[in-house]
């Protein structure tokens, strides 16, 4: 037996379990430079912070207001996250109010997945549902059809059309069916390149597309059908569940003229919900072509109805109906608006939907915040009269100082966006408004109540306009009788 600090092995063991006791040797010149790193690694980790050291607890930033509770700090939390979606881009821009849309929808079984709640397939659903509403709501003139991915092939779920009615049918009888198979991308881009093909050339080819998985099935190369995407001028978006996938950064850059910032992949379902509602909102025009300015012949129809108990079949549905819109061309019949017109192809539309299309143009300026030192001519807003925060007294805040409970602006920064007086002036009338009004005249009316009423008092003759008038005690817009 040689001497050996290892066990004993004897000759009939294997070779496996002669591997496991084998004895390694290593000589002490080899330990000793094995050692040296070791010792520098203990040297950085005493000079670097750990990474729990550093981590920030979102209770450290909720300070006590000066009544003890913590009221004020949630309103000003809630107030700044509906500022912070006003806070955009207002730039008067070309845009392309004529629309046509393929939503593409991933129905494969990636969307089974529970990370976003309940399913990726039901809250997809959902918001797809509500995306058709807000669509319509912002894009009244334009249209919109709806494609599934499911077993490795395109499914048409709903034909290009203006009327939401129809989309949400569709819809709803999709929502039963579970998600299975692969998806496959140019399946879906090659049926959406055959809906968008015969689309006038004044309107703009668009394509979103929900993804969730992080393969596709495809039957060819799909860089031949980026290529045709291309040439056709459609732009295509993605919007991702799941991890970044190179084909899908490759085809939104492409169809976007190098700007991948159309793919966006979603972190929770909020922001699942606010970039689904961010493509409602028309794409800026780009190429030359759609810039030159062109004129689109379009039909206001009136609504009439059908004289005594007779009936009229629409030429859309072909239903029976007492009420409906006459083609000004050809005197077809159609049972909503906008559409187009079965027998000669007109636009169809009324005056409201060109107006609700118009401010994408010309979007409401942004609305300023207004400081403590000019707050003190408004009382309450000239909109809603919803009455403002008073300004805090200075024994307040000599309490403060002195030694009371610390401010909790001095300890934490305002927010970016909100107002301290929970005011905001707009930039024309110069009228205070409070931020629900704030919120509603930037994402539903579109137009400043200040600015309105100021220009109904000059179409009067009045020497002074409402806004003035009213601007000492700013109270509310007077209403024509």
């Amino acid at each position: 037996m040689a001497d050996s600090d290892g066990e004993y092995q004897a000759d009939d063991a294997s070779d496996d379990e002669f591997g496991d006791h084998r004895v390694a040797s290593t000589s002490q010149q080899e330990t000793r430079s094995r050692s040296r790193p070791d010792r520098n690694k203990k040297g950085n980790r005493k000079n670097t912070r750990a990474a729990w050291e550093d981590i920030q607890r979102s209770w450290d930033a909720v300070v006590e207001g000066e009544d003890g509770t913590l009221a004020g700090t949630i309103e000003g939390l809630a107030e700044a996250g509906k500022r912070a979606r006003l806070l955009k881009d207002t730039t008067p821009l070309q845009r392309g109010i004529i629309r046509h849309l393929i939503l593409v929808l991933d129905m494969s079984f990636a969307m089974l997945e529970k990370d976003m709640l309940p399913t990726r397939y039901d809250l997809t659903m959902a918001y797809a549902a509500e995306f058709v509403r807000e669509y319509f709501e912002q894009n009244p003139i334009s249209q919109l059809g709806i494609i599934g991915m499911r077993d490795g092939i395109a499914v048409r779920i709903s034909d290009m059309s203006g009327n939401p009615t129809d989309h949400l049918e569709k819809l709803q009888g999709w929502i039963k069916q579970d998600p299975q198979g692969n998806p496959s991308l140019q399946n879906a881009l090659e049926m959406c390149r055959g809906a968008l093909f015969h689309t006038p050339s004044h309107g703009t080819r668009e394509v979103l597309i929900v993804y969730g998985a992080l393969m596709s099935s495809d039957p060819g190369d799909i860089h031949d059908t980026i290529t045709s995407l291309i040439t056709d001028r459609i732009r295509v978006s993605v919007v991702g569940l799941a991890a970044q996938v190179a084909i899908c950064n490759e085809l939104v850059s492409k169809t976007n003229d190098g700007d991948n910032s159309g793919y966006s992949i979603a972190l929770h379902e909020q922001h699942f919900r606010d970039l689904l509602l961010a493509v409602t909102t028309p794409p800026v025009t780009r190429t030359k072509e759609q810039s030159n300015a062109s004129l689109l012949m379009m039909g206001f129809p009136s609504r009439t109805l059908a004289a005594g108990d007779a009936l009229n079949y629409c030429a859309c549905h072909s239903r029976p109906t007492r009420e409906g819109y006459d083609c000004t061309r050809c005197g077809a019949r159609v049972c909503r608006l906008p559409a187009e017109c079965p027998g000669c192809g007109l636009t169809l539309i009324l005056s409201t939907h060109l107006a609700r299309s118009y401010h994408h143009l010309f979007p409401l300026r942004n609305w300023v915040e207004v400081p403590w030192a000019e707050a003190r001519r408004s009382r309450s807003c000239y909109s809603c009269l919803a009455p403002f925060p008073e300004r805090p007294t200075s024994s307040r805040a000599g309490k403060a100082k002195g030694g009371g409970k610390p401010d909790a602006k001095a300890a934490h920064p305002p927010l970016k966006g909100l107002s301290e007086s929970g005011r905001y002036a707009c930039e024309v009338c110069g009228n205070h408004f409070c931020i629900d009004c704030d919120l509603f005249a930037h994402e539903v009316l579109h137009n400043c109540p200040g600015c309105q009423s100021d220009t109904r008092a000059l179409q009067n003759g009045n020497g002074s306009t409402n806004g003035d008038a009213n601007a000492g005690q700013n109270g509310a817009m007077e209403i024509d009788s």
